[in-house]
């Protein structure tokens, strides 16, 4: 499946780096990705979770959460209250660039931020939580024997998974006062709670008192053999299945584009600012959608291609499509096509075949690399015919663009 990786802006002003997982075909639905305390968003589990949802049509965003994986920012100065509010900005950023985030999904401690994240995401109408304690605190076992140190000289580095981490004295304080259960109570979406009776490192009693808490509708699935992170591939897999067959039931599948007929004309573009960024826009073409961004030196957080990215995909695209048409249509045996291209601006002066003497002009460099047991002649049709693309043809005629203001 398909993974588009950007950044967004954390609740505390941090770069956020984080995955899209989506289908080859439309989305059905958006779901938000919670990962374990101190893990990731590429962890196997929220991986494999996400990458088996999306073949089912669910596209996934997961993250980092601050000052882990990919994230900027220390981990030392992360709470589970920053950790709820990053999981907020992450569903206002894909509901303000993608689509509704419908369905909350969190593994571990994800789970018991998710719960109490979800009131406000109130879009959301499905929350499945995986392993998840039914008390923040209960991540505290994990170094049990250090919390006195902690409390004692304010922050301590801990060995949790084989990995150094500092925990500092307000982490302690900032989990001892979060009711989870009362966030539970007032859920108002309908709940799937999955757990493994086998579990040693977040006891079964967890998802039974998560449970009890809820109002329904509410469901519970046993994960029967699996491990807390979900190490078995099939435990991945499984978890996708049932989570994509049990939220069918609650959310409204997001609208399907019909494709154009090709006697229709050709497709709006939309490009619209996100307000996440300085320069971050989405573009919009029928059932497609992607970021748009200027490089970090200019400004931007290159969470996109940039306007001249975008020119130069178009006529590369538009060049190898032509190419293939013309060797199918031919037989010719064309393996594959590869388009390199490069935007620079140049002195007019040096370029002896253009009209223009003075000032700078726009040159783009491609390069074709054909691939096939094809000869000399064949190969020397197929470059001309390059030059015949419509995009090419475009670039290099009159262009005419009329403006005028949205009524």
């Amino acid at each position: 499946m398909p993974t588009e990786r950007f950044q967004f802006t954390g609740q505390g002003g941090h770069q956020l780096a984080a995955a899209l997982d989506t289908p080859d075909g439309p989305v059905q639905a958006y779901a938000l990705f919670a990962h374990c305390f101190t893990c990731g968003k590429d962890v196997l589990a929220a991986k494999r979770i996400a990458t088996a949802l999306a073949a089912k049509g669910i596209a996934v965003l997961r993250f980092d959460f601050t000052g882990l994986g990919s994230s900027e920012g220390e981990f030392a100065n992360s709470t589970f209250t920053s950790n709820v509010a990053d999981l907020v900005r992450a569903a206002d950023h894909l509901r303000e660039t993608r689509g509704t985030p419908a369905i909350l999904i969190g593994h571990s401690l994800g789970g018991a931020a998710i719960l109490a994240a979800a009131e406000r995401i109130p879009d959301a109408k499905a929350v499945v939580t995986i392993a998840a304690p039914a008390d923040p605190a209960h991540v505290t076992h994990l170094f049990g024997d250090r919390i006195e140190d902690i409390r004692k000289h304010g922050t301590v580095q801990v060995q949790l998974a084989g990995r150094p981490f500092h925990i500092k004295r307000e982490f302690l304080d900032d989990i001892a006062e979060h009711g989870l259960m009362a966030h539970v109570a007032k859920l108002h979406k309908a709940l799937l709670i999955m757990q493994s009776p086998t579990d040693d490192t977040v006891g079964i009693d967890n998802a039974t008192k998560i449970f009890v808490a809820a109002k329904h509708p509410k469901s519970f699935v046993s994960l029967s053999g699996a491990d807390h992170l979900l190490s078995g591939k099939r435990d991945a897999a499984y978890v996708a299945d049932v989570i994509a067959a049990w939220a069918e039931r609650y959310i409204e599948p997001a609208a399907a584009q019909p494709a154009a007929a090709a006697s229709e004309a050709p497709r709006k573009v939309v490009v619209r600012e996100t307000r996440n960024s300085k320069f971050q826009q989405t573009v919009t073409t029928g059932p497609h959608q992607m970021l748009a961004d200027e490089p970090v030196a200019a400004g931007g957080q290159d969470s996109g291609p940039g306007p001249y990215d975008f020119v130069l995909a178009g006529l590369g695209a538009c060049t190898s499509m032509t190419m293939r048409m013309y060797a199918d249509r031919k037989s010719l045996p064309l393996d594959r096509v590869t388009v390199t291209l490069k935007h620079s601006k140049v002195h007019a002066e040096d370029c002896a075949e253009c009209e223009t003497r003075e000032g700078m002009l726009d040159q783009i460099d491609r390069v074709i690399s054909i691939e096939g047991a094809l000869d000399t002649d064949q190969r020397k049709r197929l470059m001309e015919i390059a030059d015949k693309c419509p995009v090419h043809r475009t670039l290099t005629s009159e262009v005419r663009i009329v403006t005028k203001a949205a009524d």
